[in-house]
């Protein structure tokens, strides 16, 4: 249902995520302060360490902001970290309501509508919230489950091989779907593989053919070595290695690097873990037509039997890709 806040959430949404606005560990948030259906001020927040969107609006301010209304994407926060509280800040300014989209989910931050209407500030909830979830989509998604969103890309033939029993290395899909993994590659903030996979196929784990950046971080999942000539170590790049055995402890340590979306690579055995561990959001997984016969399988080891909610099939050159949500089956 349209509110007469909507017009304002809206540019409160657009100031959100300008262009200098944060991708990473803090949402993207943006403020408009209105009187009298005129905004006499606009903020966002340009990333850590720096000003809250709210006091970047009372500070540009063209005129006393005292008993205006502070339209904001978030839920002013409640707490003292780098900054002080965004709620105090509007309730010493004289602020006579606040109007925000989406509640903060982190237990530190949220708490602000209570401290606003306990100060008397009337307070409104829930102005576009679809739009505005839909902006910090990645980083609420860290702050409820505590690691980053996961996608598996896996490649198989079609009796479900990733390689042959040979010494050779075998290239199962075509340019067009390799061209489409590196739109996945750079839609993430992380890519990772298992030690096994470094030493079979020695992969860079980079964006090619795309200019991104910053580039996805690369890391490497197990205790196994990585050699010091390996190509994911080529020109210096940082890589990420990850001993911790167990899942969800080891994308703990991703979500507190501000990794809010990991793409997991492989191998057979890390994805087997993965998806058994449950946190394995979405699965993207090409099928070649190829019959390999002998060879080692996509998954090794799932103790489990689990299906996917199919959300897309599509066709990419001569290869199909499945997408889907994992689902275990009882």
């Amino acid at each position: 249902m349209s509110t007469a806040w909507d017009p304002y959430m809206s540019e409160a949404l657009a100031l959100a995520v300008s262009v200098d606005a944060p991708r990473g560990v803090n949402p993207r948030v943006g403020c408009v302060l209105v009187r009298d259906s005129r905004v006499i001020g606009r903020g966002y927040h340009r990333g850590s360490g720096t000003v809250h969107a709210e006091v970047a609006a009372l500070a540009a301010a063209t005129e006393s902001p005292s008993g205006a209304t502070a339209v904001v994407t978030l839920e002013p926060c409640a707490h003292v970290g780098r900054t002080g509280p965004c709620a105090d800040a509007l309730i010493e300014a004289g602020i006579s309501r606040v109007v925000f989209a989406q509640p903060d989910p982190t237990e530190q931050a949220a708490g602000g509508a209570e401290r606003l209407r306990a100060a008397g500030i009337e307070v409104v909830t829930g102005v576009l919230l679809e739009q505005a979830l839909a902006v910090n989509a990645d980083w609420s998604f860290v702050k409820l489950h505590g690691r980053p969103h996961v996608t598996l890309k896996l490649a198989g033939s079609l009796d479900g091989r990733v390689d042959s029993a040979g010494g050779e290395r075998l290239i199962l899909t075509g340019a067009e779907a390799q061209e489409q993994v590196q739109v996945l590659r750079a839609s993430v903030d992380a890519i990772a593989v298992g030690t096994g996979t470094i030493a079979a196929d020695d992969p860079q784990l980079t964006v090619r053919g795309l200019d991104v950046s910053p580039a996805p971080l690369r890391v490497v999942l197990g205790s196994a070595p990585v050699a010091a000539d390996a190509r994911v170590r080529a020109a210096g790049a940082e890589v990420m290695l990850i001993t911790e055995r167990d899942p969800q402890s080891a994308l703990s340590l991703l979500a507190d690097r501000g990794i809010q979306r990991l793409l997991l690579e492989g191998g057979p055995t890390v994805a087997a873990a993965y998806l058994e561990a449950a946190v394995v959001d979405e699965v993207h997984w090409y099928v070649s037509p190829l019959l390999v016969g002998q060879g080692p399988m996509a998954l090794n080891g799932l103790r489990v039997q689990m299906g996917l909610d199919v959300t897309g099939v599509d066709v990419v050159g001569e290869d199909v890709r499945i997408i889907g949500i994992p689902a275990v089956r009882g």
